[in-house]
């Protein structure tokens, strides 16, 4: 996909281009810049920095990588946080602007970044993830490259607490009450297979069910089982059949609604937007949303699906209908779905910003 947000020491990763958190100085700093100096090969590093000499902050120069699994070293000298009214916002963003142009110039692919100034520079990590994340994202919309965020402390990676608990309390009360659910459900299963020892023969039962009240109460489990196949086939795009009609598999199959693919490009005909805008807002590789142009059976991966809804902007019914039809749902009781239909229902669309929370809560990323 690209952009992937992984739990990594930066200099182990497989990239085009790595980015170091240099020092203004051609001398070594401490953290990230000690650790890729060692892992490249200091002495032939120090060489090549002291070439360049020194960097101001919010710059990028370029050496080779030597020792690392790259081509490149791109040195960018980050903002020393002081109290966020002497353009360290803006430095920081340059730092990773500058980086991105300086890799496209290059010919890279790929690029793999820590976390800048959030270490040793003391930038607040909340507002540091924001503004790479705005980076990052606005260079997407025009270019394709593969980016990785490598967090090698995933405590240094965190999504705002007013957010991060917000999400935690929903996910808590939803849990709460499927927990509920399936402990009723269970209760009431128990009971309808293990009968009480002293009742009576089902025979004896037999004028009471056909009573009005009872009969009235059986109706109503029955009708209640017909809305939700109702709702089940609505959802899957499915015709409804008449109580009491059997059909042959093979007319089912013949009345099957639009595929995932058909829905998706009818979705993205209604919305007037291009197939650059919807792929590079749901941070799914182009290659891979031309093979799903192309092939009306194709079946996505769930987090795929997921992330180009998310793009679609749909709302959490769309949403449902879309996933349905690659066969998928989201789970009332699952964390990860749970986090989808937060921000659905809170309309938070941007994939970046949605990502940074799964990274957070120890869940997988959306895209490609």
């Amino acid at each position: 996909m690209p952009l992937s947000i992984i739990h990594e020491n930066i200099t182990r990763v497989r990239a085009d281009a790595i980015v170091n958190t240099a020092n203004p100085e051609p001398v070594v700093g401490r953290g990230t810049d000690a650790d890729i100096y060692d892992a490249a090969g200091y002495e032939q590093l120090l060489a090549e920095r002291k070439k360049i000499g020194a960097i101001g902050r919010g710059e990028a120069a370029v050496t080779p990588a030597f020792g690392l699994q790259a081509r490149f070293i791109i040195h960018t000298v980050g903002p020393v946080w002081k109290d966020g009214l002497h353009g360290e916002r803006e430095v920081l963003a340059s730092c990773y602007r500058k980086s991105l142009l300086l890799a496209r110039q290059l010919g890279c692919e790929s690029i793999a970044f820590p976390l800048i100034s959030a270490g040793t520079y003391g930038f607040p990590r909340e507002e540091a993830l924001t503004v790479a994340l705005q980076q990052i994202s606005a260079f997407l919309q025009e270019e394709d490259m593969d980016i990785t965020m490598a967090v090698y402390d995933p405590a240094a990676f965190r999504i705002s607490r007013s957010l991060r608990a917000d999400v935690s309390a929903y996910i808590a009360s939803r849990m709460t009450v499927a927990d509920a659910a399936m402990a009723d459900m269970s209760m009431a299963e128990e009971c309808a297979e293990e009968p009480s020892l002293n009742a009576a023969p089902e025979s004896a039962y037999e004028p009471l069910l056909n009573a009005a009240p009872a009969s009235a109460f059986r109706k109503g489990f029955r009708r209640k089982n017909m809305e939700e196949e109702r709702e089940v086939r609505m959802e899957t795009g499915a015709p409804l059949t008449p109580p009491g009609r059997r059909r042959k598999l093979a007319d089912v199959i013949k009345e099957a609604g639009e595929t995932f693919q058909e829905r998706l490009f009818r979705l993205i005909d209604e919305r007037g937007l291009t197939d650059p805008q919807v792929y590079r807002k749901a941070n799914v590789d182009r290659k891979l949303f031309s093979k799903i142009r192309c092939d009306v059976d194709y079946k996505p991966k769930k987090q795929t699906a997921i992330a180009l809804g998310i793009a679609l902007e749909l709302n959490l019914d769309e949403m449902k209908d879309l996933l349905a039809r690659a066969g998928y749902a989201l789970s009332p009781s699952d964390r990860y779905d749970l986090i989808i239909r937060y921000c659905l229902e809170n309309q938070i669309y941007d994939i970046y910003d949605i990502n940074a929370m799964m990274f957070d809560f120890g869940e997988p990323g959306l895209g490609a």
